[in-house]
């Protein structure tokens, strides 16, 4: 149900490729209202601080506002789909969701590029405040 409704509403993410190289990532056509709303609802999540909100930013510095806000709409679609088929609650996972992910990653680069600088690093945990 899941694959066909997002496919429905032509938010898909399209998949062209040939000899293992990637060609074009246009979504097919579907249906054309579904879509607008969808579009139109990741417009409006993209000032809020919330999981998708964030997403958008993240998306948008990478691959544009358009297709960021087709991917946001995809979200939302599939979002919508499983609480549907299971009648559980969205629960959102906040922007914090990236932050604690991305922490270690962080920690990583800031280390191994001061140690290129030519600093001596030893490590010491300390509680987050």
């Amino acid at each position: 149900m899941l694959n066909t409704s997002v496919a429905f509403a032509g938010v898909c993410p399209g998949q062209k490729e040939s000899a293992g190289k990637r060609l074009s990532g246009k979504c097919k056509k579907g249906n054309r209202y579904v879509r607008e709303v969808l579009v139109q609802a990741a417009h409006g999540v993209r000032r809020c601080r919330t999981y998708l909100g964030e997403r958008y930013r993240r998306l948008k510095k990478r691959r544009g506002s358009k297709r960021a806000a087709l991917a946001i709409g995809h979200d939302i679609l599939v979002i919508y789909c499983q609480m549907m088929k299971t009648g559980q609650d969205y629960q959102e996972k906040g922007v914090e969701f990236f932050h604690q992910r991305d922490r270690s990653k962080v920690e990583r680069q800031l280390v191994h590029r001061l140690e290129h600088l030519g600093y001596q690093l030893t490590r010491s945990s300390q509680p987050v405040a």
